[in-house]
């Protein structure tokens, strides 16, 4: 990981360094070998994922407005755009992965994937379940140093088991995947006459495409950039409705409503981690005018932003001085 410029009063975000041949975004390492930001204890971003797996240590993981207690064996993730640190952490020991989502996202269901994994974002583990983690890092640890031909294959294929395995954790979050009947769209095995089963198939596949490309978009751009549905769909190269039938048949929700949530969660972190206005919190999440971004975040959040703020408020100075240097 590096460190980048930033926008002033806000977090800092960290880039995904290449050392692999091919600039191969992924990484895989111990605290120690990773670098000093794996343990940063100022509140921080991503432009990646993270998961790391805590064999060792004390203190509390804070993930935006989450914290967790150290009580080893952990296995967690952090996605990209969320804010998180350390703190007060001593002895802290494992193994970190870091992968970028275009790294992974190539197969149907990928995208689906990587969002079950952050909706249920830290697990104590087991012994059994800590043996296999471990097992399953050493093969990706020795793939990763080694290189040998092919070797972008492997890691994609370990990573892949990984992060299924991560799904099935005890008290994992259902999948959102939309199954049967959508909205009036004929699920699997809709449909009669020859050749139906492979129409279904190919317009399944190519709604499960949609969504994929629409979740990079919004993992690659600041949510005060992103615009209206509209917006998104030209990017696409799309029509409106044809984005919102893809996003509701293949994960069960519109496009208005993810971007909304993408506006929400970003506001939420630049209220509780920085010393913004609401004003500038508002420009910053899209919207020219601060009253209506204050209707907007009570109707989502049932706060106010300056009630949020109070309750919530979890500023550190490091956010306002920068980190030193790495």
């Amino acid at each position: 990981m590096r460190g980048t410029a930033r926008l002033p009063d806000t977090p800092p975000v960290h880039r995904l360094e290449l050392r692999l041949p091919d600039d191969v975004p992924f990484a895989i390492g111990s605290f120690d070998e990773i670098g000093p930001y794996s343990r940063a204890a100022f509140p921080h971003r991503h432009t990646f994922f993270e998961i790391v797996h805590v064999t060792r240590g004390t203190g509390t993981h804070v993930v935006d407005l989450d914290r967790w207690e150290l009580s080893p064996p952990h296995l967690g993730v952090i996605v990209p755009g969320q804010v998180h640190h350390w703190e007060d952490t001593r002895g802290l020991d494992g193994s970190v992965v870091l992968f970028t989502p275009d790294f992974l996202v190539g197969q149907s269901g990928d995208t689906d994937l990587l969002r079950r994994i952050g909706a249920r974002p830290w697990h104590r583990l087991d012994p059994v379940a800590h043996a296999r983690t471990g097992r399953l890092l050493a093969e990706l640890s020795e793939e990763y140093g080694h290189g040998d031909p092919g070797f972008a294959t492997v890691l994609r294929s370990l990573l892949r088991v990984l992060l299924v395995r991560m799904t099935r954790l005890p008290d994992r979050p259902a999948s959102g995947t939309a199954a049967g009947m959508a909205d009036g769209v004929p699920g699997p095995g809709a449909g009669s006459g020859p050749g139906s089963d492979v129409v279904g198939a190919e317009v399944r596949a190519g709604r499960h495409a949609v969504a994929e490309e629409f979740a990079r978009l919004l993992a690659a751009t600041e949510p005060g950039a992103l615009g209206s549905v509209r917006e998104c769909a030209d990017r696409l190269g799309l029509t409106p409705g044809y984005l919102t039938e893809a996003l509701r048949a293949a994960v069960g929700r519109t496009p208005g409503s993810l971007l909304r949530e993408a506006r929400t969660r970003e506001a939420q972190r630049l209220l509780a981690r920085t010393d913004l206005s609401v004003r500038q919190v508002a420009a910053r999440t899209g919207f020219d005018d601060p009253a209506y971004f204050c209707r907007f975040f009570r109707r989502e959040t049932g706060m106010s932003p300056g009630g949020f703020r109070k309750h919530h408020d979890s500023r550190a100075p490091s956010i306002e001085a920068g980190p030193g240097p790495a």
